[in-house]
This record gives structure tokens, C-alpha cells and sequence, in this order.
């Protein structure tokens, strides 16, 4: 009976304490959660709260299935930027193998080149170095009815000239000051400016840089330049985050996609792209082939005097 007692006394006590001790885990819990996701939520680490969708890879089948939806889709923009004569640029931006080119090559693959264009500048010529810096991108715009990709783009400046120091510290700030306002006047002349931005991880970096090495028809994707951004991960970090900084605007803002899995970085660059241009269908109502014109006595001239490809297979 007394221990019963005795144990009814400091019931209260022990129940406060291990209140107190839970709450206790339990923030520390949450501040190692919080530290984690600080320390994972940057350019080269997926966020720990979406990384749990990412573990597995979506299959071909599944990816093929919603790809050839979204070239359908694909083709109806095609169709209403070119009737309402749009005017649109898309500017791809990312470090070295983060799947801008393949991403480009998804978007263009069902559509027309007389409307979806291209854009993949080279080194500026010793002419081009002496004119103002967004002359040559300029010349690039798209007319009237014309859908333009820029596979880089003016953004060089702040990335890969400003880390490898191919631009001096007064062209750099001076780039930081006027790109927002060059992007805003093309946005009031009616140019409809979308920029993304592909972040890839270190160690899928590495995995594809490895694969571009051992196959030969990859080898070209390599250059000087990509080796030596390899080793300067944290300063082009730094300067990614900077130009965000000035250049993330209400007119023309970054679209950052997590692009460690190819299939799925295509599909949600896709969707997205699709939701920013209001489109409806217009796609060519199909069409009923004539007949064929009557043979009236045409001879086709000796094959001999002709030169065929050799036929191998």
C-alpha cells in the first residue's frame, strides 16, 4: 500500500520528465531536419523533401507514353504561336551535363524548324568582343510567329566568363546591372522571355562526364572548359547564386529544374513550358490525298545512268 502511494506521488513528476525529455528529441529531431535540408537545398543537392520521388527511375515505357503526348502538345503551341505570330524565347542554362542539349532535342524533335529555331552561339569572333555585349544575341530574336531555344545564351557573362575570368570585374557588374533591363524591354516589346535553369548534383555530373569519356561519339561533348569547371564546382555555385540574385525578375523569372533524371526533367520542363503559353488547338484538320496523276506514256530514263548509294544492308 505505501509503494502504491509512494508511486502515485511521483507519477506526476516522472510523467513531467519525460514530457520534458520528448520535447527535448523531438527538437533536436527537427533542428537536424532543418540543417539537413539547409545544408542539401542548393544548386548541387536535391532537396531532402523531394528526394524520396526521385529514388527510382521512371521507365521507358512510361516516359515514352507521356513524351508522345507532350510533342502533341508540343505541336499545338507550334500552331498558335505561329497564327497569333508570338514572339518567344527560351533560354537554357545549367552547368556542364546537366542535360540542356538532350532537353532541347525533346522539345524540338516534332516540330518545325521555320518556327522552332535553335540558338548555340560559339566564341565570340575579335569583331564580335569589340561590340556591345548582347549584339550578337540580338540578331537571334525571334521574329513574328518564330519559337527560338538559346541553348546558353547571354548568361555566359556571368557564368563561365566570370569564373574563368574571360571578362573583366567592370564588364561582369556592368552585365549585372543591364541584363534586368535589357530582359525587361524585350518583355514590353512584346517578347515572351522564359529562362530555365538545370541543376544537376556533383556526383551525377561525374557519372556522365565518365560516360562522355569512355564512348568515342560522346568525346566532343567535352571541351577544356567543361574539365576545368569540374574543379571550380563551388566558385561557379557562388556565381550562379549571384546571378540569380540580380536577374531572377518578376518579368522573366528562373525556372530551376532538378535534372539528375533525364526522363523526368524532360517530361516537367515539357509540362511547365506548356502551362506558360495559353494555347489552343489548331492543329491542320486532316486532309484526303488527291488521286494520283494518269500515266500517259512516261519512261523513266535508264537506271544505268544514274548513281546509286551501295546497298550494304
Amino acid at each position: 500500500m505505501k509503494c502504491t502511494m509512494t508511486w502515485l506521488c511521483l507519477a506526476p513528476f516522472f510523467q513531467n520528465n519525460l514530457y520534458l525529455l520528448q520535447n527535448d528529441v523531438m527538437a533536436k529531431k527537427d533542428k537536424s531536419e532543418k540543417v539537413s535540408k539547409k545544408k542539401n537545398h542548393n544548386d548541387y543537392s536535391i532537396p531532402v523533401d523531394i528526394i524520396s520521388s526521385h529514388e527510382q527511375k521512371l521507365d521507358k515505357k512510361s516516359y515514352e507514353k507521356e513524351i508522345d503526348k507532350c510533342h502533341v502538345e508540343l505541336v499545338k503551341l507550334q500552331e498558335w504561336i505561329k497564327n497569333k505570330g508570338l514572339k518567344v524565347v527560351v533560354i537554357f542554362e545549367g552547368r556542364d551535363a546537366a542535360g540542356k542539349g538532350g532537353m532541347i532535342k525533346r522539345i524540338t524533335q516534332p516540330l518545325n524548324p521555320r518556327v522552332c529555331r535553335v540558338v548555340a552561339l560559339g566564341t565570340p569572333t575579335e569583331r564580335e568582343k569589340t561590340q556591345w555585349y548582347f549584339q550578337r544575341y540580338v540578331a537571334e530574336l525571334p521574329a513574328a510567329g518564330e519559337m527560338v531555344l538559346f541553348d546558353r545564351s547571354w548568361y555566359n557573362r556571368a557564368g563561365v566568363e566570370r569564373v574563368m575570368s574571360f571578362c573583366t570585374d567592370e564588364e561582369y557588374h556592368e552585365f549585372m546591372r543591364s541584363c534586368p533591363e535589357f530582359e525587361r524591354m524585350l518583355v514590353r516589346s512584346g517578347i515572351i522571355v522564359i529562362k530555365y535553369w538545370f541543376s544537376v548534383s556533383d556526383a551525377e555530373q561525374e557519372r556522365r562526364f565518365q560516360d562522355r569519356i569512355a564512348k568515342p561519339t560522346k568525346r566532343w561533348k567535352l571541351s577544356p572548359i567543361d574539365l576545368e569547371s569540374r574543379k571550380r564546382w563551388i566558385e561557379y555555385s557562388r556565381a550562379k547564386d549571384e546571378m540569380f540574385k540580380y536577374t531572377d525578375i518578376k518579368q522573366a523569372p528562373w525556372y530551376v529544374v532538378h535534372a539528375d533524371d533525364k526522363k523526368r526533367a524532360h517530361l516537367n520542363c515539357i509540362h511547365h513550358l506548356l502551362s506558360l503559353i495559353p494555347y489552343e488547338d489548331l492543329t491542320p484538320e486532316e486532309m484526303v490525298l488527291p488521286p494520283r496523276q494518269e500515266d500517259t506514256g512516261y519512261v523513266r530514263p535508264p537506271m544505268t545512268d544514274q548513281t546509286f548509294v551501295t546497298e550494304i544492308f
